[in-house]
């Protein structure tokens, strides 16, 4: 069946990259990528999708794609973020499947909440919704996100990273090996993706309150995140007033789309079974 392929889209003036690949009539499912990756993440999770009849959209978001890069932090606010993904959807023209990991799942809880109209079946990996998670932060888990005040020191993350510096050997102690860090090194380093990337936490005070998700929502954990623990989800479901079904991966590290692709697949899957 012939359909037309979207490579890029435009909103605001700033071009997005896209990865459209899949069955021509398959119902659309919008991957969201996270920190520090791109929609290449979603390599080996896409053929399980496609082999299921789906068809899925990756975009590189506001800072990875070359076109949609803003210079100051003003620009990557979370309120900006979940439009880029509304303008998307727009773009496809019908209601998505939408699944996000890490950051990319920080953004899907916004899009869900705010547009439900627009989201069939909503799948989120490693990240709760921000109620749950702002609660966490008052305990442990304040802990484990303290490199986020390290990401938010101007110029010396860019820096070091682009000398094998501290940034790659925290990646390291998250689970990365040296295929993950030459893939670091080669599609946000050399491809100049450092600078947006970092940019979304820059902007973390400019976020908007999320309200509750109403669609099939599929949370997926793994227990050996380093960056999100076990408390930070405590709750989340009284985030979700809709069905809600919560995964825990074992002996999976943070990095699920890449280390774990076929549960990532399979929650995915599991989420679009719920919307019927």
């Amino acid at each position: 069946m012939w359909r037309v392929t979207i490579s890029s889209y435009v909103r605001d003036g700033l071009t997005f990259d896209v990865i459209d690949s899949g069955p021509a009539d398959g119902d659309p499912v919008v991957l969201l990528h996270g920190f520090p990756e791109r929609a290449t993440c979603w390599r080996e999770v896409s053929p399980i999708l496609h082999e299921a009849g789906f068809r899925t959209i990756a975009p590189d978001q506001r800072g990875y794609s070359p076109g949609a890069r803003p210079r100051t932090r003003l620009g990557y606010g979370a309120g900006e973020l979940v439009e880029d993904v509304v303008a998307l959807i727009d773009e496809i023209g019908r209601p998505v499947h939408l699944a996000g990991h890490d950051w990319g799942s920080a953004v899907g809880w916004g899009v869900a909440a705010k547009r439900p109209d627009l989201v069939r079946s909503w799948t989120a990996m490693s990240v709760p919704h921000p109620v749950p998670f702002a609660r966490s932060m008052k305990g442990p888990q304040r802990r484990k996100s303290a490199y986020m005040a390290y990401f938010n020191i101007p110029f010396l993350p860019e820096l070091v990273a682009g000398r094998d510096g501290r940034m790659e050997r925290m990646m390291r102690g998250s689970g990365w090996d040296d295929g993950d860090i030459q893939r670091f090194r080669e599609e946000i380093i050399d491809y100049g993706a450092l600078p947006g990337g970092l940019g979304w936490y820059r902007a973390l005070f400019l976020a908007p309150r999320v309200g509750r998700v109403s669609v099939p929502t599929t949370m997926l954990w793994s227990d050996r995140d380093v960056a999100i623990g076990r408390t930070a989800l405590e709750g989340n479901e009284n985030s979700v007033t809709g069905p809600y079904e919560f995964i825990e991966l074992t002996g999976v590290s943070h990095w699920i789309p890449t280390k774990a692709p076929q549960a990532a697949a399979d929650a995915i899957l599991s989420s679009i079974a719920k919307a019927g």
